[in-house]
Order: structure tokens, then sequence, then C-alpha cells
């Protein structure tokens, strides 16, 4: 044997048996060596043992429909609760449609939030269920729809909806039933470290056919959901009766529950009133309940976008996206006194005057994004846009551009306030920074305001405000670490401003690893001065491209645009796909309470429509603009002073 094959073999026999050897000794004494405990206080190599700090990111829908909403399954939606599941999983499903359908990537968490109103009725006719047959609602909707009257089935639903009239009332065991559907199929795709199912569902309050919807999500499991049914718009539709309902719910099961209102554009001016569903004026105790029971908002989705009006930021060249304004779903045409109560920019600025009067603020929400889709696929890119619902999914038809979103209650003299489906986004995205893949970690981090909106793109984006940081600390490999020793994050309070002190945010943005780069980084501030008057201004932290900055801080030369319209195409010859930016308020005023959130934008690129438009050889429609710039709003800082 020679040298060298003879050491081959040596070493072949040591790898298998010396580890051996070494393995009995130390299983010898199994159960019985060190634990963590035992390092407590010592200095260890591995410098992850204890990070207490968020440092991932996830993506999820906090607002996705399935054929057990009525207003899905009656009018279309064939796909339930499974196929909404394994789609978000990354699997490839068939839409109602007929349409396959995959996402570029499997998201990371879902909510289901089916309407509690009569919870999986659809289903339910299909499945003839006995309990529903025995009843006189039940058999006439349900012949109408065996019959194929699917338009009289549904008008006869909605009946009973506009009315606030349970067309089921007393019939709690169907719901119960279906309910529980919900739950077990939450448990079934629920996977810990890898994909959280978080069960929830939507309580539909509609005044006046105006939205005033929120998402109910728990942060248990099935054992505690199951032991109450959803809360629905017959029962109540003041969201201080939602608030007593999860109030109770978390006394009974010791669960932990939040609700997420809706973008309020279409509440026609009640989302942010100065009074309460029951007419009071906005009090502390309401203030701090609000708070507590609706700490994070839905900023953007499918019905348009709420971040900002160009009527309330008319120095915002970027305020004008999404915009849904001429009415809601009752017959009400929009008017301009409403728009200040709807909008969240607007909001945190009246909640910094509510907080100096009452002493709490009840607009304190962080911002996240969900789809609000009804077609059991929560698809957010532009070139995989599956619509609102199923009447609207994609093909080359005029329903996908005509379908009316609203304007079906409208008054017979009045302004036309139709709004159609080409106006609606493909849009949103919650992001939120959790420890772990888990219902607790998420819904925690959603507690926290530790989230942020995109209108569908998944760029990164994080922020740390504090007093001392220095420039050259946003590009430390630990900025996060040192963000969150001498900060706070997204969602977080600075007090007391040390004297001579200004807030200093240090702010990192990443492009869509998949998608395009950023156009600027910009903080939008909104504060109050001494004499009680609201301000707001957006400043323009960094441009791509070393585009200048003016003296008042803002970047008026535009990034560009790479889009063949006629093809759906761009590239990133623009922009840039990292962003780290440094920005000390130059216009601090210690006395005065103010609030700092991050919009990050891209540079333009194709919008669904164009997309539809080269995919299938139609012509553009002339309603809306073939490109727009997505975006990313980070939940607010908020500053108070001393006292």
């Amino acid at each position: 044997m020679n040298t060298k094959m003879k050491f081959s073999v040596i070493s072949v026999i040591t790898l298998f048996f010396a580890p051996c050897t070494w393995a009995a000794d130390s299983y010898a004494g199994y159960g019985a060596g060190p634990t963590a405990d035992d390092h407590i206080g010592e200095k260890e190599y591995s410098p992850y043992l204890n990070m207490g700090y968020p440092q991932r990111i996830f993506w999820g829908d906090t607002h996705l429909h399935t054929a057990l909403s009525t207003d899905a399954g009656m009018i279309g939606n064939r796909l339930g609760l499974e196929e909404a599941y394994r789609f978000a999983r990354g699997e490839t499903v068939v839409s109602s449609a007929g349409v396959r359908a995959r996402l570029q990537r499997p998201l990371d968490f879902l909510v289901v939030a089916d309407h509690a109103e009569n919870l999986g009725l659809a289903p339910m006719i299909a499945e003839r269920n006995p309990d529903l047959l025995a009843t006189d609602f039940g058999r006439q909707i349900s012949q109408l729809v065996y019959d194929g009257n699917y338009g009289q089935a549904y008008a006869l639903w909605g009946q009973g909806m506009s009315a606030g009239q349970d067309p089921l009332a007393g019939e709690t065991g169907l719901i119960r039933s279906m309910w529980e559907r919900v739950t077990k199929a939450a448990e079934r795709f629920n996977e810990p470290g890898r994909f959280t199912a978080l069960i929830g569902f939507e309580w539909s309050s509609s005044p006046g056919g105006n939205n005033l919807h929120r998402n109910v999500i728990f942060r248990d499991g099935k054992d505690e959901a199951d032991q109450i049914i959803p809360l629905s718009n017959y029962d109540t539709t003041d969201p201080e009766d939602l608030w007593a309902w999860m109030q109770a719910y978390e006394e009974r099961t010791g669960g932990r529950a939040l609700a997420i209102a809706h973008n309020g554009n279409l509440s026609n001016g009640l989302m942010f009133d100065d009074e309460t569903l029951s007419g009071k004026e906005v009090d502390r105790d309401y203030a701090e309940r609000r708070m507590r029971w609706e700490p994070v908002y839905e900023v953007t989705q499918i019905k348009g976008d709420g971040e900002a009006h160009p009527a309330l930021s008319p120095n915002d060249e970027f305020a004008d996206y999404g915009t849904w304004d001429k009415g809601s779903f009752g017959p009400e045409p929009k008017t301009s006194d409403m728009l200040p109560r709807e909008y969240a920019r607007e909001a945190f600025k009246r909640g910094l005057e509510y907080e100096e009067r009452l002493g709490v603020n009840p607009f304190k929400f962080g911002m996240i994004g969900s789809t609000d889709s009804h077609t059991s696929l929560a698809t957010t890119e532009e070139n995989n846009y599956f619509g609102k619902a199923t009447p609207a999914e994609p093909s080359p038809g005029t329903e996908r551009i005509e379908e009316k979103i609203t304007g079906f209650m409208q008054e017979p003299n009045g302004p036309d306030i139709t709004i159609r489906h080409v106006s609606t986004l493909a849009s949103g995205l919650a992001a939120v920074w959790a420890t772990d893949n888990t219902r607790e970690a998420i819904w925690d981090a959603l507690q926290r305001k530790e989230v942020y909106a995109t209108t569908g793109t998944r760029l990164m984006v994080r922020v740390f405000a504090g007093w001392d940081f220095e420039e050259s600390e946003v590009q430390r490999p630990d900025f996060a670490k040192t963000g969150y020793l001498r900060g706070v994050p997204m969602g977080g309070d600075l007090t007391q401003a040390p004297e001579g002190k200004s807030p200093t945010l240090m702010i990192r943005a990443l492009r869509d690893a998949d998608g395009a780069n950023l156009d600027r980084v910009e903080v939008i501030k909104g504060w109050m001065d001494a004499a009680g008057k609201l301000h707001e201004r957006v400043y323009d932290v960094l441009c791509s491209d070393e585009r200048v900055i003016n003296d008042q801080h803002r970047c008026k030369t535009p990034v560009g645009n790479s889009v063949d319209v006629k093809t759906a195409t761009y590239n990133n010859s623009i922009g840039d796909a990292l962003m780290m930016a440094f920005w000390k308020d130059p216009d601090f005023d210690p006395n005065q309470r103010a609030f700092y959130y991050v919009r990050v934008l891209e540079i333009p690129t194709p919008r669904w429509t164009t997309y539809d438009a080269a995919f299938f050889g139609t012509e553009l429609p002339k309603d809306v603009e073939p490109t727009h710039q997505e975006r990313a709003y980070t939940s607010p800082i908020w500053y108070s002073p001393k006292g």
C-alpha cells in the first residue's frame, strides 16, 4: 500500500470512528450537560445568542376574501380557504375564471378576513346545507341560485344587508359551523417558522353605505377563537361596540385581539371624525380605547390609497396617488369638508391637537397595506393582478375595465359617484419587522406598530430615530443594533428633547430584489405650533442618481422614466438599488408636538392596465396613466415635549 493510499484509508477510519468515541463520551452524561442559563453574564463567542430585537422582515396580506364572503362567493368566486392558503404559500392554483395563477414569491403570512355577515352563505348553498334549506330565506335564495338567477339571489341578500336586517337571524349554528371551518383551515396551514396563518374576520360596518370596516385579528389559535362567533354589521355598526366585544373575548378566553381599520377614503368623513358614531365628542376615554384596540391602519389597498390627498397637501407632488374621492357605496357624494377626516397624514396632524387637549392621541396608529381582494388570490404585482373580484379577473373583455365598484346607489339627480375597476390599484402589502414567523411574533409587531405599508412591491425600509446618531452610523453593519440601543424604531416615541438636540433619523431602503430601483427617500413631518396651528412638510432626504436637493429640502429634478408603454417593460438604468440616508430635523422646536414617517418612491414602472394592454393586445384605457411610482409608507415616530 503506498503512502498516499494509506493516509486516505487512515483518514476515513478516523472520520468514522473518532467522532463516535467522542459522541459516546458526550452522550454518557446526556441531560446533565451545560445549559444556556449556565452562561448568563459570560462573554461568549457567538454574537447572536441574545438578540431580542427583530432581525427579519415578513410580508403578508391581512385582508383577503374567499368564497365564504357572500360578496365574493355570490358573484362568482369558487375558491375557498384551501386555495387561498395554497396560493399564498406559493403554489399554483386555478382562479374562478379558469386562469392559472401563481405568486412570484410566496407570502410569509396571511389573514383570511372573510365578512362576518352570513359567513359561508355561498358554500352552504352549493353544498345544499340542510340547516340552511330548513329556513325560508335559505330555500328562497338557494332556489334562485339553482335556477341560474344569480343576480336576483345576490340582490335578495343585499336587501337585508342594506337594511341591516339579518335574513338568518337566530341561526347561530350555521355561522358557527362556517367559523369553525375557517379556524380549522388556519390551523392546518399554520406552520410556525415557515408560514403563519393568523385567524381573523372582517366586521363590515357600513352606516349609510359608508365604509367603516375593520379586520379583527387574533393572536391565538383555534381553541380560543372557537369560543366566539364573529361580530357582524347586523349586530352593530358602532366601532365602540366592536371594541367592547374584543375586550369580552380577551376576558373570556385569555387571548388577544386587535382590529385594523380600512383606508378611510370611502368613509365619507367618518373614519377620523371629530364625533363618535353615536354623536358624542371624542374624549380621552374614546381615544385610549381606540388606540388600545386599533393600533394599525390599512392605508393602501385595491380600493385606492389613503396616505394623502392633493387638496390637503398641495405642496406634495406625489400626494395624488390612487385617489378615490367621488363618494362611497351609499348615495352620498363626496364633499371637500370630508377629506380631512379620511386621510392618514391629516389624521396624524389632527392627532397632535387631540393629544395636546386630551393627553391622548386617538390617531396614533401604524400603517400597513393589504389587498381586500375578493378572488381568494393575494396578488399585488402589477403584471399578476387578478382584480378586486371574480368578474374583473384577467381577460381582454370590458368587465375588467368597466366593472363598477361604487355608484350603485347614487342619487338620480346627483353627481356621478361611480368608480370603476380601471381605477383599482394592485395593492398592497403589510411589511412586518418581527423576531420570528409565528402568530405571536407577527401579532406583537402589529401591536407595537413596527410595520409599514407598500403599494404591492417588496421594497425594504427600516428607520430609527434618536438624539445622538451620527451620519456614519447608518453605514454600520450592525445598523439595527445601534438603532435599538440608542433610539426607537418605526412606531416608537421620542420625548423630552435633550438640551440643544434635534431628532436624527437613520434610514435604509433597499429595492425589491425582483423589482424597480428607488427614486427617493422622503421624511414627512407634521407638527403643531405654539398657536395650535397644524403644519406638514415633505423633506427629500436622499435622491438617486446624485440629483441635487435644494435649500428648500426638495429635489425638483424628476428621476426620469425608462418605461416602454407599448411593450410594458422598463429597466433599472435610472434610480438606485440601495439608499442609506441620515437626516436631522433642520426646523425642530422642542416645545412642539410632531411626527415623522418615511416615504420611499420607486422609479416609474408600468401600471397593471399597461401590462394588460400589452398582453391582450387591447387599447390602453384613457382614464388612468400608463405608468406610476410604487411606494412604501412607514409607521410614524412621534415626538412629545416635556409636560
